[in-house]
């Protein structure tokens, strides 16, 4: 008799638990590393997220339709759990020598975020928005849950997530514009004042030196 996919895994069947990382790994990651903004905290995030669904198997009941959205729902705990943490975990290996580094596949769940100037100035947006939009903005527009799926996922009722996502929508757009629009800070070279170039700084001492050797 074949057994359904959630069944085997609430029994512990390993081999059905690959199945789902192996389907639903990316999406997880992607959510991870839009969400942070950080590759490497989106790589312990995923790692986290399927070590807390090994561990919350019991919880994956036939009625789970979803299985992407209940993956998507422990992610979210996940980052809210361990913000501070990995943090700390990150400050502790800066301070190690840079480990070898291992092919990944960020660049192709990124897409078209893939530029840095940009993805870093959505990533601190983001982070400006309240935690509740933020959820909500990263579950349906980036990893593309429906809002039945995302109210799912985080145990609210659908049209909370509408609400909040229309909101998240709007401020994200103003915020986005206001971070792309600062432009980097202006390199003074030695020797010059605001407002002044080296070129007419140059030209100045120029005329000293010559009016001094008259």
């Amino acid at each position: 008799m074949e057994f359904p996919l959630n069944e085997r895994i609430r029994s512990g069947d390993r081999a059905a638990f690959a199945e789902i990382f192996d389907a639903h790994a990316r999406v997880v990651y992607a959510h991870a590393v839009r969400t942070t903004g950080d590759r490497a905290l989106a790589e312990d995030v995923m790692s986290l997220t399927f070590l807390e669904a090994w561990r919350l198997r019991d919880g994956l009941g036939n009625e789970v339709r979803n299985v992407r959205a209940w993956l998507l729902g422990i992610a979210t705990n996940v980052m809210r759990n361990t913000a501070r943490a990995s943090r700390r975990h990150r400050e502790a290996m800066s301070r190690l020598p840079p480990p070898e580094a291992l092919p990944d596949f960020s660049d192709e769940v990124v897409g078209q975020m893939a530029d840095a100037q940009r993805l870093a100035a959505v990533a601190r947006a983001l982070q400006r928005l309240k935690r509740t939009e933020r959820e909500v903005f990263t579950l349906v527009v980036w990893s593309d849950l429906g809002y039945a799926a995302a109210a799912e996922a985080l145990g609210i009722p659908v049209g909370t997530v509408r609400s909040r996502l229309s909101r998240a929508r709007e401020k994200l757009r103003r915020l986005v514009e206001a971070e792309l629009a600062v432009p980097p800070p202006r390199v003074t070279e030695p020797g010059t004042r605001s407002g002044h170039t080296t070129d007419s700084g140059a030209a100045a001492a120029r005329a000293s030196h010559r009016r001094g050797t008259r």
